[in-house]
């Protein structure tokens, strides 16, 4: 299969090319099973492991291979394996805070064009979470596109679609019913040859039963949701790339339970611009909204011309990004910058990570 077909570009050749140089072999990941790697190549599957210096160099699971990157290989085709040494600059990743306490970044799909967020039309409709979804995909450097799932069991799906335009005047929202089969035309000028799409969301929009429509095949299991309150399980349990009938690619996602934030002050201006927009009108540029005179923010807020809900929750994430960056300051600790200056890899290439 040529390259272009899984989603190569000039941007990934360009990267590859000191590799190419050096006699290393491209391919790109499509799913990964605990420390093993499917990859796709010029020349078919071959199942990946990373190399020690790479393991050994990652900052964090971040700078490891996630499903949708470009990777140089070292292939043994005749064991069909290969050795991962390095992952190629990416064009774009959805990234999120990895569960717990830890402050790591953990990419949850890489090189996407467009992250199709995907909201049910039931109980899982939420304003304030969606735009917890919109401020990562801004960061993410994909376009964002919401999917309005499950269209049919809402009597007030206009309207809903009304408020999410409200709260994301550039983004493109999508009326759908996945199981009534209708709304899919508008998702064919996302889904072209070579471009990549990936599907986020909770668990029980509809995800998988939007790819199976998608590959005109039962590819991912579907699950019914619990009656008792509207929510789904985790039908997806990995994430995996696929290719679409039309050339193009998707990747699917596991439910999510919670999206905890990354600092993102793209992410949060291009999320919250008519916030952001407010600020900058206040009298004072250190204006902290809390009664300061000639504050934009009370003005609008008193008048009507700004939700206050939408307000707080602007306030709650830019606050969870502070503490999140007090964190990540707090573990760079001198211990940590000795331990990779001794490190017994001296560096080969310019890191070629973002």
């Amino acid at each position: 299969m040529p390259l272009v077909e899984l989603g190569w570009n000039d941007f990934f050749a360009e990267g590859f090319a000191p590799y190419a140089r050096e006699g290393y072999g491209v391919g790109r990941v499509f799913l990964q099973h605990s420390k093993i790697y499917l990859l796709r190549t010029a020349d078919g599957e071959v199942w990946g492991e990373i190399s020690g210096r790479l393991r050994h160099e990652a900052r964090g699971s971040a700078d490891l291979p996630a499903v949708g990157d470009w990777v140089a290989i070292r292939e043994r085709r005749e064991e069909g394996k290969a050795t991962i040494h390095y992952v190629l600059p990416r064009k774009s990743k959805f990234s999120r805070k990895a569960a717990g306490r830890e402050t790591d970044e953990q990419v949850v799909a890489a090189n996407v064009d467009t992250v199709l967020l995907v909201v049910g039309l039931d109980n899982d409709f939420n304003l304030r979470r969606l735009e917890r979804y919109l401020i990562t995909a801004w960061e993410s450097g994909a376009q964002p596109v919401v999917i309005l799932n499950k269209a049919d069991l809402c009597p007030e799906a206009e309207a809903r679609q009304r408020e999410v335009e409200a709260i994301a005047p550039d983004v493109p929202v999508v009326l759908m019913s996945a199981k009534r089969d209708e709304g899919w035309q508008a998702l064919s000028q996302y889904t072209g040859a070579g471009r990549t799409v990936a599907l986020l969301g909770s668990s029980g929009v509809g995800k998988s039963t939007i790819v199976n429509r998608l590959l005109g095949a039962e590819a991912q299991r579907t699950q019914q949701v619990r009656e008792h309150d509207e929510r789904g399980k985790h039908t997806t349990t990995h994430r995996e790339l696929f290719i679409l009938p039309d050339g193009g690619l998707v990747i699917d996602t596991p439910g999510m339970r919670e999206l905890q934030l990354l600092v993102s002050d793209r992410g949060l201006r291009d999320a919250f611009e008519d916030v952001e927009a407010l600020a900058a009108q206040c009298r004072f540029s250190d204006c902290r909204h809390q009664g300061e005179p000639g504050c934009a923010i009370k003005q609008a807020l008193a008048n009507g011309a700004l939700d206050p809900e939408r307000y707080a929750n602007h306030e709650k994430m830019q606050q969870e990004m502070t503490d999140l960056a007090a964190k990540q300051q707090l573990r760079t600790s001198p211990l940590e910058k000795e331990k990779r200056r001794r490190s017994p890899y001296p560096p080969k290439h310019p890191r070629k990570i973002r």
